[in-house]
């Protein structure tokens, strides 16, 4: 079944590629490898602002993770697009990183970032499959809950 045909199960709409919000690219392409800067969660269309274990809690983190996932999907998108392809021709899902706005003592990161990998799962099947590091840091920019990375191959 087609990556698409997937997303339209799900009802997702991939969104156009943010513009950065600093100094750096979207994504770079290095051989077969599409390199996605890191993403963070938005709601409404603006910084998703919390700290996981303050006053955010792991299903919101897990909700934002999985908003991210849809970002990166489509700055992946467009990355693929670049090279000629769609998102039908990714390899693999290579990794994905995670760092998670959290107090010292929050220890369910791994949890939150299930938010991601989880859709990322159901999306690509197991192509999707993916090595995973998830951090909790002290703060992230604007605030936000959730920052994720992406690492995919191209077919």
């Amino acid at each position: 079944m087609s990556v698409y045909h997937r997303l339209a199960e799900l009802g997702i709409t991939l969104p156009p590629v943010a513009t950065p919000a600093a100094a750096y690219v979207p994504f770079v392409q290095t051989g077969k490898l599409v390199f996605l800067s890191g993403h963070i969660a938005k709601k409404d269309g603006k910084p998703w602002v919390g700290q996981l274990g303050r006053d955010t809690s792991t299903a919101e983190g897990q909700a934002a993770a999985r908003a991210i996932a849809i970002d990166l999907m489509g700055t992946l998108h467009a990355a693929c697009a670049a090279a000629g392809t769609d998102l039908d021709g990714v390899a693999r899902i290579v990794k994905v990183m995670s760092l998670v706005n959290s107090t010292g003592d929050f220890t369910e990161q791994h949890l939150v970032t299930n938010g991601c990998s989880e859709l990322l799962g159901q999306v690509f099947g197991a192509k999707g499959a993916h090595a995973r590091s998830a951090f909790g840091v002290a703060q992230i920019p604007l605030g936000a809950c959730v920052e994720i990375e992406l690492i995919a191959e191209l077919a």
